[in-house]
């Protein structure tokens, strides 16, 4: 598929199944991340891989998390909890990475992090890999990031879940560009 198809036709995969990207596909993947816009070629990112027992400790820390907020958890609301990592065989934990930089902002950095996924996403999607970009609630919260190892400047921009597509892509809404693209100053 030429690079112009990818980005005109990219959605989201949001039933996954095993296996996960190859090898090969992976290297794919990681790559694509790593050519993200970076201004000052700062890399304000990395990204954890996990899968297999990785996933059911991913499980366990969003539970961890949920208590720690509602001490009155059910076990049906624990148990779907645990099992919400196991979506996909692989998940990437995409973090911004910001430092302190006199000329390149936080937001910047964050950014460059979003962009990064988004270069993932379309790599995926290329190779016929399903992704899905998630962060919700467990995405900031203190308990899930201390457990992820998160440092004080960073934080999570998505978890990434990658695996093979449980059925083939939908074809995606028509969008006229007209609607968002508007000459300045207005006419």
């Amino acid at each position: 598929m030429d690079s112009i198809t990818v980005l005109h036709k990219r959605v989201s995969s949001p039933k996954l199944t095993a296996p996960g990207p190859t090898v090969e596909q992976r290297d794919a993947i990681y790559r694509s991340a790593l050519r993200a816009a970076d201004h000052g070629l700062m890399q304000p990112w990395r990204f954890l891989v996990i899968e297999r027992e990785g996933l059911d400790r991913l499980g366990e820390l969003f539970v961890q998390a949920s208590l720690h907020d509602n001490p009155e958890l059910s076990q049906a609301e624990q148990q779907s909890l645990k099992t919400k990592p196991h979506r996909a065989p692989l998940i990437l934990v995409a973090i911004a990475a910001c430092r302190q930089h006199p000329k390149i902002p936080h937001v910047e950095q964050l950014l460059s992090a979003g962009a990064a996924v988004q270069n993932m996403l379309n790599a995926a999607f290329a190779q016929g890999v399903g992704a899905f970009w998630r962060t919700g609630a467990m995405a900031y919260h203190p308990v899930v990031t201390e457990g992820l190892g998160l440092g004080q400047l960073e934080q999570v921009v998505g978890f990434l879940y990658l695996g093979t597509p449980a059925k083939p892509p939908h074809e995606p809404k028509s969008v006229n560009p007209e609607a968002f693209f508007h000459p300045w100053p207005a006419q």
